[in-house]
């Protein structure tokens, strides 16, 4: 009897993560992958090709660079390497989710399999939602979300495939940019300390002027010196504000 209401407390809570799609931050990323099906559509890529990337890949700017790649005529191993390096930035989204996500009871082939379904917008909803559902449930709670917002994008790309052939750009292209507008804010949104913001602000700053230096490496190189360079004030400022405290002491 035990065992029979904790499956239904756990079926209940998965229910309640399905239901996060209708939140503005997964209608927004639906709505770009409208966007994404155009692209791939005037890419050369054939329905099927779109929605196993979608499944597969599950991260929009990772779904881009290898169709940019693709469509540049890169060997093999440069766009594995290019769609690898883009995803790297998911891991401290996997590390800091993670453990408000798992028991001693969690299989880790559970929390692998779930590591897949985090991206920003999952990481996103899960940082805002995740610590009000009980620890024994949590796991149900994302998968609920982060599986039903990928299939769901999935399903998306496939009907929307022949549809936007017959928009017109500037609306597709629209459409594809609400995700950026998205991220940005949701990233500006959710940051908790100073120095996150801080390394945004200067990442921010420093990408157009890489853009022309560096074109090549802009994005690397602004994430990387953004974020030593506010490390490196937050630090400063941290020492500080330690010595301004002992000496009023």
């Amino acid at each position: 009897m035990a065992t029979e209401i904790d499956e239904r407390r756990h079926l209940s809570w998965f229910l309640q993560g399905m239901r996060g799609i209708f939140s503005l931050p997964a209608l927004i990323l639906m709505a770009s992958y409208v966007g994404f099906s155009a692209f791939a559509l005037e890419s050369g890529l054939s329905r099927g090709e779109a929605v196993v990337m979608t499944l597969s890949v599950w991260a929009l700017p990772a779904q881009m660079i290898l169709i940019g790649t693709m469509v540049g005529k890169a060997h093999i191993a440069a766009s594995f390497l290019a769609v690898t390096l883009s995803s790297i930035r998911m891991m401290p989204m996997v590390a800091s989710i993670m453990p408000e996500m798992r028991t001693q009871k969690t299989p880790v082939g559970v929390l692998l399999f779930l590591s897949h379904f985090i991206a920003i917008t999952s990481w996103v909803f899960a940082s805002r939602h995740l610590r009000d559902v009980p620890r024994p449930y949590r796991v149900a709670f994302f998968a609920g979300f982060g599986m039903t917002l990928t299939f769901t994008n999935a399903v998306i790309v496939a009907i929307s495939f022949g549809v936007v052939s017959q928009f017109p750009p500037l609306v597709a292209g629209a459409l594809f940019m609400l995700t950026p507008v998205y991220f940005i804010s949701s990233i500006w949104a959710s940051a908790q300390q100073p120095v996150v913001k801080l390394a945004f602000v200067i990442g921010v700053i420093l990408g157009p002027v890489l853009a022309v230096v560096t074109p090549d490496f802009d994005v690397l190189y602004a994430g990387i010196g953004g974020g030593t360079a506010a490390y490196l004030i937050d630090r400063f400022r941290r020492k500080r504000a330690q010595r301004s405290l002992r000496t009023a002491q």
